[in-house]
């Protein structure tokens, strides 16, 4: 099993950044495709970013594409998101997600998941 709890959440102003942190626990993270997922208030969660066991393959919605990187450090059992150029519509709960072996886009694949953390930007 894995227990993510994912950290950096907060209040910005657009066009800026912020950082998102998920720390796994367990000795097997490396066998995890990983996975940042949103949901806004009303809204079904949807899918963010996804990399892959060994940070060979990265995948991004469109929504996000060019704004924001997912990166892993299986030494520390670590993924973020970088956040850039923020905008009011990423405003959602953000969370960390895992999945065995095949990196997935899809919310119903991913069999692990952090508590959320909360990201809001302002106009």
């Amino acid at each position: 099993q894995v227990h993510l709890v994912e950290s950096g959440g907060g209040l910005v102003q657009a066009g800026g950044s912020l950082r998102l942190s998920c720390a796994a626990s367990g000795r097997t993270f490396s066998s995890y495709a990983m996975g940042w997922f949103r949901q806004a208030p009303g809204k079904e969660r949807e899918f963010v970013a996804a990399i892959s066991r060994n940070s060979g393959t990265t995948t991004y919605a469109d929504s996000v594409k060019g704004r924001f990187t997912i990166s892993r450090d299986n030494a520390k059992n670590t993924v973020l998101l970088q956040m850039n150029s923020l905008k009011p519509e990423d405003t959602a709960l953000y969370y960390c997600a895992a999945r065995l072996a095949v990196i997935t886009r899809n919310v119903g694949d991913c069999a692990y998941w952090g508590q959320g953390s909360q990201v809001t930007v302002s106009s």
